[in-house]
């Protein structure tokens, strides 16, 4: 039988708002700024999910510019292309971009921009899964769930505008 796993959710303050960050006893479920899903809230400082401790530290660490990757475990849940386009995501690296095209031939299926970019827009694991890292073909700033102010703003931070 397996255990039944229970979603908990807190907010960090960030330079980009409030960050939700959501888990299960498996690992980081979602982070962003719109929960897809009200569940239990804790406030950070009474939280005992470790999944939840290490990813605030880790969201603070990179916007104090201490980090530029995470190592955290996700429990995302998605098709089986979706998490493999979040796995080629998670490949790009801190301070570059990349465009949906490139997400697509990274995966081997070159046709599949727009499915790329369909599955991008369904990442619950934003910043972590580097979304916003991913631009148009032209170098245009596509959408973000986050909404494009956040979007600059990262990049920004990671100093690629």
């Amino acid at each position: 039988m397996n255990k039944a796993t229970h979603t908990i959710q807190t907010q960090i303050d960030s330079p980009l708002d409030n960050v939700i960050i959501q888990a299960t006893d498996k690992g980081i479920s979602y982070v962003g700024f719109y929960p897809p899903a009200h569940c239990r809230e804790i406030n950070i400082e009474q939280v005992t999910n470790p999944h939840i401790i290490e990813c605030a530290k880790q969201l603070d660490q990179y916007f104090n510019k201490q980090r530029q990757s995470f190592s955290l475990t996700l429990d995302t849940q998605g098709t089986q292309f979706q998490q493999a386009v979040w796995q080629a995501l998670m490949a790009v690296p801190f301070g570059q971009t990349q465009s949906y095209s490139d997400i697509a031939v990274a995966l081997k299926n070159p046709k599949a921009v727009r499915a790329v970019g369909a599955a991008n827009g369904k990442n619950p694991i934003s910043i972590i899964v580097p979304c916003h890292r991913i631009i148009g073909a032209s170098g245009k700033l596509t959408g973000y769930a986050g909404g494009l102010k956040r979007k600059e703003w990262l990049l920004k931070h990671e100093e690629i505008l």
